[in-house]
């Protein structure tokens, strides 16, 4: 089963995150069978996936975080959407023939088009609420071509003066997997008002540099508990009850065919009955779940029908 940890460091400004996907991960491959993702895509959208829950369990955000990365490879766009009870779905879009070996450079950013976009968008939005978006680009400050997920995310965190993350992901055809560390801010917190800045950095650095030396091997294959314990067994955790069961990270697709027949609408009469005309129905196919709705030419109909019967007003049958 999936499922998600958190400790916190006793008495320093360090709290962090272990995600593995499991079932959630084999679902989402099992729905594209007929069609797989290369291997190198695959691994692309379980590290997203897994960062995706990380983050959003991070921030406790009321609706869906969706991470994106597009661009001028193979891999048009790849979309990770994770909802605030930790459903999730992932999709990818590819044109063109995807290497073996292939890393995030070579997938979305050839000639340094590519971009890493976070979007929150509100489960309940307000009038005229957008939802809110972050774009950075997939080269470093030295215009250095990034060529993994990880180091995008923290590109990310940093271009958005948020606090210093270390993400270590990994994915293959049976988990998808993440660690994430942050540091704390010091102010404020009365167990931890001890601590200088230089101090806190100090023992934030120490913490992150042990959990990067985590291995891509070690965190596909080892438990979590093993994982703390290689990585962290000089230091005090304090752990929190793991998501698992019911309330862990789990697959669910939101489409349906009503938002299908919405998205039919949204293209006007006369082009849906164009299609019709020319194909004998409207096809359209999930590329979250893969799956299928049809729209024949009695129900095109029926969605552009602008005759409404109005209740009468005096309650009787006219």
């Amino acid at each position: 089963m999936s499922e998600l940890h958190k400790f916190i460091f006793e008495g320093l400004p360090v709290r962090g995150m272990v995600v593995r996907l499991t079932d959630a991960w084999t679902e989402i491959l099992s729905r594209r069978k007929a069609h797989p993702y290369p291997r190198p895509v695959q691994e692309l959208l379980g590290e997203m996936l897994a960062a995706g829950v990380l983050m959003q369990s991070n921030i406790k955000f009321e609706g869906a975080l969706i991470l994106q990365v597009f661009g001028d490879g193979p891999v048009k766009v790849a979309v990770a959407e994770v909802q605030s009870d930790l459903s999730l779905r992932a999709s990818a879009t590819v044109r063109g023939d995807v290497a073996q070996g292939a890393c995030l450079s070579d997938l979305v950013n050839l000639r340094g088009q590519g971009r890493c976009a976070i979007t929150l968008d509100p489960r309940s939005r307000q009038p005229g609420q957008q939802a809110y978006q972050g774009v950075v680009s997939l080269v470093d400050a030295s215009d250095q071509k990034l060529g993994s997920m990880s180091q995008a995310l923290r590109h990310y965190m940093r271009q958005s003066e948020q606090l210093e993350t270390t993400l270590v992901l990994a994915a293959d055809d049976q988990v998808a997997a993440g660690l994430l560390l942050q540091r704390m801010p010091v102010d404020g917190a009365k167990n931890l008002s001890e601590y200088s800045a230089q101090e806190a950095d100090e023992h934030y650095n120490r913490i992150a540099t042990l959990g990067a030396s985590l291995k891509r091997e070690e965190l596909l294959t080892l438990s979590v508990d093993t994982i703390l314990h290689r990585l962290f067994w000089q230091e005090r955790l304090q752990r929190f009850e793991a998501l698992q069961g019911e309330q862990s990270p789990r697959f669910t697709c939101t489409c349906s065919r009503q938002r299908v027949a919405s998205m039919v609408r949204g293209l006007g009469s006369h082009e849906a009955e164009e299609i019709i005309a020319e194909r004998g129905s409207i096809e359209v196919s999930c590329e979250f779940c893969g799956a299928h709705y049809r729209f024949d030419s009695v129900d095109v109909g029926q969605l552009f029908t602008t005759a409404e019967v109005q209740p009468p007003s005096s309650g009787s049958v006219q």
